[in-house]
């Protein structure tokens, strides 16, 4: 029960500091549509058998809590966050969207001040400025940073030798794949092996238009018609007794 019990702990932290609307998106199944695309991507493979029994759980007791729950089982739990955040994004009076998670794909999501990463472990509200300081490109290159450098946690490796630094200096002049030319003496960044980093994403250009689509996050899955229907009020009579179970 101790995920549970964090997840709900983080909950109540957020509601007793003023959220006033919520959602939390659940891998219900954790292969997705892009276990089709690329067949080492991350599976359920490896999840302990204690904290996969959790994860119905956690949903049943966001429900009696009273908090939206949006179980994805052919898109991503990151998927729904994004889509949720550039919708709310669209609504007149709201103030700031925060995405309450330390994943890295997330931070393509942040604009401005207004949609923000909260990063529990350093206690940080990531703003877009935030997002530069940490990768060193702006949050709308982050699926082509992701894409070079890779994402062990997702299973892709990116391309043979693009490090974090010498992909966040060419992004950070080029901001997207197709707009880095193939000729690196075009780049004008300090990089000592750019010769070989242009030979590899020449060879392995078609790999690194994957693995950005594998990085980018879809915006456009409904889950909801208005934020009016995120609102808070209120634990269920449920929850009373489901948060029993908890006190030992």
């Amino acid at each position: 029960m101790g995920a549970v019990r964090g997840v709900l702990t983080t909950l109540l932290s957020m509601i007793n500091r003023g959220t006033t609307h919520l959602g939390v998106a659940t891998d219900h199944v954790i292969e997705s549509f892009r276990n089709d695309l690329w067949p080492g991507y991350k599976t359920g493979d490896g999840i302990e058998p204690d904290l996969f029994a959790q994860f119905p759980i956690l949903e049943e007791s966001l429900t009696a809590l009273g908090v939206t729950v949006w179980p994805m089982v052919e898109f991503e739990a990151d998927d729904a966050l994004a889509s949720a955040a550039a919708a709310a994004a669209q609504a007149p009076g709201v103030d700031r969207i925060v995405i309450s998670t330390p994943d890295k794909d997330l931070a393509q999501c942040v604009r401005g001040t207004r949609v923000v990463q909260w990063i529990a472990r350093t206690r940080e509200f990531r703003d877009e400025a935030g997002v530069v300081k940490r990768f060193g490109v702006r949050p709308e290159s982050i699926p082509d940073y992701l894409a070079l450098v890779g994402d062990a946690s997702d299973g892709y490796p990116g391309l043979a030798g693009w490090g974090a630094k010498s992909t966040a200096a060419v992004l950070a002049k080029f901001g997207h794949l197709e707009a880095i030319p193939e000729d690196s003496t075009a780049w004008g960044v300090n990089a000592a092996n750019a010769g070989a980093l242009a030979r590899v994403l020449k060879t392995d250009r078609e790999r690194a238009f994957l693995f950005r689509d594998l990085a980018t996050l879809r915006t456009d899955i409904r889950l909801f018609e208005s934020v009016d229907d995120l609102r808070w009020t209120g634990p269920t009579p449920a929850f009373t007794t489901l948060a029993r179970q908890f006190e030992t």
